[in-house]
């Protein structure tokens, strides 16, 4: 396809044409759908014991192949003694897997399976490798969203962060939730003219109502991150889908922590840019630190009131005040830990995960 001088597409929109969250991105994020789950590869190379043929209490992922949260997690519960096994929403076309309705078990690949505990993360819909805008790609989607959404809220097993309650657990939702459990929460406004909407009148940040990363295709993720709303777009054309506007609250820094069952494990965040978490990690500073006990029982009580167990909190630190930004349910916490020189999440999620498949297994949820 030819392009004109400045590299754009002839007949593509230009800058100030596309949509405000979309003007500027250049993070891009391929996601190579490569097996690098230990238990899995061990159990594919016959490297474990066949057992006697009655299902194997489990705890079961769904998620993708290159959520390493995930893949520590799978040799964590392995040094444990605990089965893992996942379906992968990018390696999910053509998986042997049969899931019985009148019995809770799984039959996947040639292991009959007792899943305990399920966790649904990153088990994004748009990964699944098919061909975009095709019949038999948007047939296999369909199925997949079906099974998974059933598979990800059964009761016959128990469940971290519970879809039927998480998937309804929106960025305004969270607004209005926190501010009810007494947090501070910035001026808010959700508008298709930007340009025309300032909560508390100063400075603001434009964000997606929806989810942080877009999956167009298959295995490539774009980012739509917060940004400055220039005061020049005072008269600019309406977004074709609502956006949320905020108040720029100015700020010391940044928290970022995260629940884990009881536990609160907090992270100091110094960055330069609301974006700057993606588009150049390399300079943000990450360091460990406590959040006061006021703070960590608001946010325990709110985990508990949405039923969370695993996620991460991000908040401002202004004046003495913490100011709530969102909390992210599908949390990934090994690039902080990495930044910090720690791995006290992974510790506590791993520990949290073994402790709640005894409980279970202990209860009789195997049988």
């Amino acid at each position: 396809m030819s392009r004109s001088a400045d590299g754009r597409v002839p007949g593509a929109p230009s800058e100030a044409a596309r949509p405000l969250l979309l003007q500027g991105q250049e993070y891009l994020f391929r996601s190579p759908p490569k097996c690098l789950d230990f238990q899995e590869q061990v159990h594919r190379l016959g490297m474990v014991d066949e057992g006697d043929g009655n299902p194997e209490p489990c705890v079961l992922v769904l998620a993708r192949a290159a959520d390493m949260e995930m893949n520590e997690l799978s040799i964590a519960l392995a040094e444990r003694g605990i089965r893992m096994a996942r379906i992968d929403a990018d390696r999910c076309v053509d998986l042997p897997l049969s899931v019985y309705t009148d019995q809770p078990l799984v039959e996947l690949d040639r292991w009959l399976l007792r899943p305990l505990l399920v966790w649904r993360r990153h088990f994004e819909l748009s990964a699944v490798p098919v061909e975009p805008g095709t019949l038999a790609g948007a047939y296999a989607v369909d199925q997949w969203a079906s099974v998974a959404n059933w598979l990800s809220s059964r009761s016959d097993w128990a469940h971290v962060n519970p879809s039927r309650f998480s998937t309804h657990l929106d960025r305004l939702t969270q607004l209005s939730d926190a501010s009810a459990f007494g947090l501070r929460v910035p001026r808010t406004a959700v508008t298709t003219r930007p340009g025309r909407t300032r909560p508390g009148g100063g400075a603001c940040i434009v964000k997606t109502a929806g989810r942080h990363l877009l999956e167009p295709r298959p295995g490539v993720q774009h980012g739509l991150f917060p940004r400055p709303l220039e005061t020049s777009r005072a008269s600019d054309a309406p977004e074709p889908a609502p956006v949320i506007v905020q108040e720029y609250v100015p700020s010391e820094t940044e928290l970022r922590v995260f629940v884990v069952g009881e536990q609160c494990l907090a992270y100091q965040v110094d960055k330069l840019d609301p974006a700057q978490l993606w588009v150049d990690p390399d300079a943000v500073r990450v360091t460990p630190t406590t959040v006061p006990a006021s703070l960590s029982d608001k946010l325990l009580a709110l985990a508990r009131h949405w039923r969370i167990q695993v996620a991460a909190f991000d908040l401002l630190v202004t004046g003495g005040d913490h100011v709530f930004l969102e909390i992210n349910v599908n949390c990934d916490w090994r690039w902080f830990e990495h930044r910090a020189g720690d791995n006290n999440v992974s510790t506590a999620v791993h520990d949290w995960v073994a402790l709640r498949f005894k409980e279970l297994l202990g209860a009789g949820r195997a049988r």
